[in-house]
């Protein structure tokens, strides 16, 4: 009897080190599913902007939807919480009721009509500023009052925010060339959701805010009003109500189709 007391030990001990091995590998396994599911979050597509819209419908250059992802993979955890500040229902009323899917979509939507009023949607645009506040010395690039891409971003950012803007490679470029780190739009959309969370989670300060970064995100500015007309449509979840009512799904469609050759011949 005596001899079973030490095999009937070493039973229960390797038995208790499988148990535990097997709830060590269980967790592992849910704590990776929860990290890529972080990593990448359910995304939805964004509608289309007025402008989108019109350039659609034109043949212009357009948001293309994969910028939609770039934006929403790019917001952090605060920016869809009630951290963001309250002004975000002028053009969101619903925004801390939704779903966090349907706040992506807002922000892609958000800059999207930001790219569409500091850009007009094009990518590769550069612009050159006179005014006092905008023309002062890139402390990279030692440029005064250029700003390029999306959402018209300077190389200093890539200092005072992080991003990836690499200016010692896109010298050796030509000014519109695509490829240039701060012409490409994940490079471009990522840098503007930085700013945006400094100044709105970090720093506390309003949406619309006089001394932001933007000049169309200031009211009173009249960039402003170009912005703001391009907040007219934003996901069906948000619960903006227009005048006349804009038929979201609808003109998210057409924006991105092909407009038909009508003429006929008689």
């Amino acid at each position: 009897m005596t001899d079973l007391f030490p095999l009937t030990r070493r039973i229960l001990l390797t038995v208790t080190a499988l148990a535990v091995m097997v709830l060590t590998a269980q967790c592992q396994t849910r704590n990776s599913a929860a990290g890529t599911q972080a990593a990448n979050p359910p995304t939805k597509p964004a509608p289309a902007t007025p402008l989108d819209a019109k350039k659609a419908a034109l043949g212009g250059t357009t948001w293309n939807p994969d910028w939609d992802a770039i934006v929403e993979n790019a917001i952090p955890p605060e920016m869809l919480s009630p951290q963001v500040p309250r002004d975000v229902a002028r053009f969101c009323p619903r925004f801390y009721d939704m779903s966090e899917t349907d706040k992506r979509a807002f922000w892609a939507y958000f800059f999207q009509a930001l790219a569409g009023a500091e850009a007009g949607l094009n990518p590769t645009t550069r612009a050159d500023h006179s005014e006092p506040e905008v023309s002062v010395p890139d402390s990279v690039t030692g440029m005064s009052g250029r700003t390029e891409g999306l959402l018209q971003l300077t190389y200093a950012d890539a200092k005072r925010y992080g991003c990836d803007f690499d200016w010692q490679t896109d010298r050796k470029l030509k000014a519109n060339d695509p490829n240039k780190t701060i012409l490409q739009p994940k490079n471009n959309l990522e840098c503007g959701v930085k700013i945006l969370y400094k100044q709105v989670i970090e720093h506390q300060r309003p949406l619309l805010y006089r001394a932001g970064y933007w000049s169309t995100l200031q009211p009173g500015r009249p960039s402003y009003q170009v912005f703001a007309k391009q907040m007219t449509n934003p996901p069906l979840a948000c619960g903006l109500w227009t005048k006349p009512p804009v038929k979201q799904a609808e003109t998210a469609k057409k924006a991105r189709e092909p407009v038909a050759n009508t003429n006929s011949s008689h």
